[in-house]
């Protein structure tokens, strides 16, 4: 007897984890939906579009009436860009997405899985290693949207015994990342000689958590597939990058003549994700690097 397939619904599908996931997902176990607010052309044959405002409840219902959801991988939101400090108009419309596609997608099936894409940001913690135990701060409102979206829904879990995971991810990159983000907007400039956008990053000595996506991509396809209730999961690559590093990488090699120098990079604290538990749980191991990614980014942009 054929197995049925699963339905799987993703919010923010066009974006970069989008395009991966669904490019990794069988579709022989899956049958793919992709929200979304505009109208995109479909000529992928993987995934069915559905064009619908997800601050309508009664919209959603009905959806998943049609085709009950088995597993949602809610990524949909608002994102503040690199230096962008507009956060207050993240917080409201959100949250208010987000509770009304978790609240939906279990009022017609209780045995659904429900993924929340987090955001290391909610860390309380910004220059240390944290695990999946750290404790979170919302302290600015694209934060506070996702620690009360959190909060919101593992209250629901408890309650109603439901299968719910928050997904925390730290930085990683592909070909697929939008040119709002600081690693295709330093290739850009690379591309474009923008020397004082350069020197800007490169007197900042930022350093961060970077992954390859199709790593975190891969690692969430396996939490997909288990059968265990994870309440939090950290996915990150365990340890610190600095941009200059991955200027530094990009001029070598590539033969790029800048009129930018890089000398000695200090060392600086920053947030880092320890990936031990998702190693373990998932049995998950990175095969790729944020260089990997960058020089992708490079020969795409």
């Amino acid at each position: 007897m054929k197995k049925q397939k699963k339905n799987i619904f993703i919010t923010g599908g066009f974006g970069q984890d989008g395009k991966i996931l669904t490019n990794l997902l069988d579709s022989k176990k899956y049958k793919i939906f992709i929200f979304s607010k505009q109208i995109h052309k479909n000529t992928n044959k993987k995934y069915i579009i559905i064009k619908e405002n997800l601050k309508v409840k009664k919209n959603l219902r009905t959806i998943f009436k049609k085709n009950k959801p088995d597993i949602v991988l809610h990524m949909a939101s608002n994102n503040p860009a690199f230096n962008e400090k507009s956060y207050h108009k993240f917080y409201k419309e959100n949250f208010l997405i987000t509770k009304n596609i978790f609240d939906e997608t279990f009022k017609v099936n209780l045995n659904s899985k429900f993924i929340f894409f987090n955001s290391s940001q909610i860390f309380r913690d910004k220059k240390r290693k944290v695990n999946e135990y750290s404790k979170f701060i919302g302290d600015t409102d694209y934060t506070k949207f996702r620690i009360d979206s959190h909060n919101y829904m593992l209250n629901k879990k408890v309650e109603k015994k439901l299968n719910y995971t928050n997904l925390i991810l730290f930085n990683h990159d592909s070909k697929f990342r939008n040119r709002k983000f600081i690693i295709p907007r330093i290739i850009i400039a690379l591309k474009e000689n923008n020397f004082n956008f350069l020197r800007k990053i490169i007197k900042q000595n930022i350093y961060a958590d970077f992954s390859h996506a199709e790593d975190i991509c891969r690692a969430i396809i396996k939490l997909i597939s288990s059968k265990k209730n994870i309440d939090n999961i950290i996915l990150s690559s365990n340890k610190s990058t600095s941009l200059n590093q991955i200027i530094n990488f990009l001029i070598k090699k590539y033969r790029l003549k800048t009129k930018v120098k890089i000398n000695n990079i200090e060392k600086q604290k920053c947030l880092i994700g320890n990936n031990s538990f998702a190693k373990k749980v998932l049995r998950w191991r990175p095969n790729k690097n944020i260089f990997i990614a960058a020089e992708e980014l490079y020969k795409t942009l």
